[in-house]
C-alpha cells in the first residue's frame, strides 16, 4: 500500500547497518613500542598511523570469539596485509592494504587480536604500559546503505482508503 515503502526501506537499512556481523582487528600488541603516539627508528609511520592502517584492514571470517594473529617482518621494505599470519578461519579481503614502511633493517613484530561482532566498539582502555593498544573496531561490513522509492505504475491508478470504499458500498446498496 502507499506509504509502506518508506517503512520497509528504513527497516532494511537499519538491518544492513546494525545487525550484520563483521570481523576486524581490535587490539595490537608490541613490547618495543613505548606509547601510541611515539615513533620507532626505522619505521616511516608513527605508531598511531600504523594502528589506523590496521583499523582499515577488511577481514572475512566465520569465527566466534577472539583469535590471535601476528605480523613479523624484517626490513627494509613495505608491510602490507599479506604479511599478517592469520588463523585458518580468517581471510583478508584486500592483501595490498598498506600497514607500514620499514626504512632500515629492523624486525617489526606486532601481535593482533581479531574478533567478530556487530556494530562498533570504541577503545576505552588508556592503560598502554603492557604494550597493548586497543583499536576502535567497526564491525559493520556494510558502511553505507541508502534507498529510494519509485512509482512503478503509469500514474492513472487511484488508491482508495477504507472510508471511500465503505461509502461506495452504501451508495450501491441504496
Amino acid at each position: 500500500m502507499k506509504g509502506q515503502a518508506d517503512t520497509i526501506g528504513i527497516a532494511m537499512r537499519r538491518a544492513l547497518l546494525g545487525e550484520i556481523e563483521g570481523t576486524c582487528i581490535i587490539r595490537a600488541k608490541s613490547e618495543k613500542i613505548p606509547h601510541e603516539y611515539s615513533t620507532v627508528v626505522g619505521i616511516q609511520e608513527s605508531v598511531h598511523e600504523i594502528l589506523m592502517n590496521l583499523k582499515e584492514i577488511v577481514l572475512r571470517s566465520n569465527l566466534y570469539g577472539s583469535r590471535d594473529a601476528l605480523i613479523c617482518v624484517k626490513g627494509p621494505g613495505y608491510v602490507t596485509a599479506q604479511d599478517i599470519l592469520l588463523p585458518p578461519s580468517v581471510e583478508i579481503v584486500d592483501n595490498t592494504q598498506h600497514i607500514a614502511s620499514l626504512t632500515e633493517p629492523i624486525d617489526l613484530c606486532i601481535g593482533l587480536q581479531i574478533e567478530r561482532n556487530r556494530g562498533y566498539n570504541i577503545k576505552t582502555s588508556n592503560n598502554f604500559q603492557d604494550g597493548s593498544y586497543p583499536i576502535d573496531a567497526v564491525f559493520m561490513p556494510v558502511r553505507n546503505a541508502n534507498y529510494s522509492i519509485h512509482s512503478y505504475g503509469n500514474g492513472n491508478e487511484k488508491t482508495r482508503d477504507p472510508i471511500s470504499r465503505n461509502m461506495d458500498k452504501r451508495k450501491f446498496n441504496s
